[in-house]
């Protein structure tokens, strides 16, 4: 074998495994990333800014959510007080590394409670959550700083594909990078992160490994005047809000909330979808958040991610980008022109965005949730479901179909882990990282065991 064990990505699933090894002193390491060098990524709509060193995390708002109810599913390998300790370590090791103790959101309290109930009133489930909320600029100086911390003490190609996994009698072997050269190694800790989640359907269906068909979720990215939902971000930086709609009893929720942020264009591949930063110290004088409604399709359709892809394409095919539509107008059945934009009280903060109509682009059942939420949301805070208030689309969250894996995340094929939201086993920073830790701790013990 070339290495004890290969890393397959450096978002923090991957990041968090090679830290943890190292403590456990596990080596050779190897480091695979696709994309660039934290110290060469550049944040533009012109690059693909989901893959490289640090992952989609790396130009994320860096929130680090405490909950086993979001973020991800590791709660389903492990109790809550155990799930808890584990974020709590994970934390810790951001802390470490740069991450700023003193943004620390969403503690319960009497104003909290009051909160949640007075949701309930408005049909909204409001589930508290404590948040640390690094600041998109401050997420990448403290993977830079863990980044120091590796490049001496383990091998790492960035700019570097892996083409495939490759196992034999049941029993992973290695890798093939792009080219065609083999990497023989140990144990393999599958990363991919977001950008890879096709990657990794499809190394699952190479290796006969057992999947679960994730959700899809499709919306829009609202942006308002940050004074609406003051009362909410101040205490609890953000809302995480569930509604089930009155007219198809479809689950929507608010997602990934930014207090004083801006709008951003993501590109992945050949597609641009929306989302959102906030920082530590820069603001605007805006909030925004996305709405999604999640779509679990049935039998025969087995292929999420291809239909959230042409929900995307189709807004790109309209607007080369991203659509930017006052809720007034698409409620009045007409499309946002600059005229209407520019005379709006919410200022955009995506300057790019093209005026458009988005009900060119998603289906009726979608725009109907979206509406029926923003209503519910309009009696929590009122002021959201203004004529004023923006919505950008389209936004696609791309999960990877969930691998079937043990509690240590141990796939089908022995010596062969899955982690982070490649795996479709996380959905955030705090729990992909956690995975990361689960890996290599049962490495480590298979190691000390042989």
């Amino acid at each position: 074998m070339d290495y004890e064990v290969i890393i397959i990505g450096a978002g923090p699933a991957g990041i968090f495994s090679a830290l943890t090894l190292l403590e456990e002193g596990v080596g050779p390491i190897l480091l695979l990333e696709q994309g660039k060098a934290i110290h060469e990524r550049v944040s533009s709509p012109a690059r693909d800014i989901l893959c490289g060193w640090g992952g989609a995390g790396a130009y994320s708002d860096g929130k680090l959510t405490f909950s086993n109810e979001v973020g991800g599913y590791l709660g389903d390998y492990m109790s809550l007080p155990s799930l808890q300790a584990l974020l709590t370590e994970t934390d810790d090791i951001f802390i470490r590394y740069g991450a700023p103790r003193e943004r620390l959101f969403g503690e319960i309290s009497p104003e909290v409670e009051a909160l949640v109930e007075k949701a309930r009133l408005a049909e909204l489930e409001f589930i508290p959550t404590r948040i640390r909320h690094m600041g998109t600029e401050n997420c990448r100086a403290v993977l830079l700083n863990m980044y120091q911390a590796l490049k001496d003490r383990i091998e790492i190609r960035t700019n570097c594909r892996a083409e495939a996994i490759l196992a034999e009698e049941g029993r992973v072997t290695g890798i093939r990078l792009e080219g065609g050269s083999l990497v023989g190694g140990r144990f393999v800790v599958a990363a991919p992160g977001r950008s890879g989640s096709q990657w990794m359907k499809d190394q699952a269906e190479a290796l006969g490994l057992e999947t679960r068909v994730s959700p899809v979720d499709i919306g829009i990215r609202v942006e308002l005047p940050a004074a609406f939902l003051k009362e909410i971000t101040d205490l609890t930086y953000e809302s995480k809000l569930i509604y089930y709609s009155r007219t198809f009893d479809d689950r929507v929720r608010t997602f990934c909330m930014n207090p004083y942020g801006e709008v951003v264009n993501e590109r992945s591949g050949d597609l641009i979808t929306v989302n959102g930063h906030s920082f530590a110290a820069k603001k605007s004088d805006n909030t925004n958040f996305a709405i999604l409604v999640s779509s679990l399709f049935t039998e025969p359709f087995r292929d999420p991610i291809a239909y959230g892809r042409y929900i995307a394409r189709l807004a790109n095919l309209l607007s080369g980008g991203t659509i930017v539509q006052r809720l007034g107008d698409l409620l009045a059945g007409r499309r946002s022109t600059r005229a209407r934009i520019d005379r709006c009280l919410t200022n955009p903060t995506l300057k790019e965005a093209v005026p458009g109509d988005l009900s060119y682009v998603l289906p009726y059942r979608h725009l109907r949730d979206i509406i029926e939420m923003l209503e519910a949301m309009d009696h929590l805070a009122p002021g959201v479901s203004s004529r004023h208030t923006l919505l950008y689309g389209v936004e696609v969250k791309f999960y990877s179909n969930r691998m079937g894996v043990t509690r240590d995340l141990e796939t089908g094929v022995e010596n062969l882990f899955a982690v982070g939201d490649g795996a479709g086993l996380t959905r955030g920073l705090l729990q992909a990282a956690a995975s990361g830790i689960v890996a290599a701790g049962a490495i480590s013990k298979k190691i000390v065991h042989r």
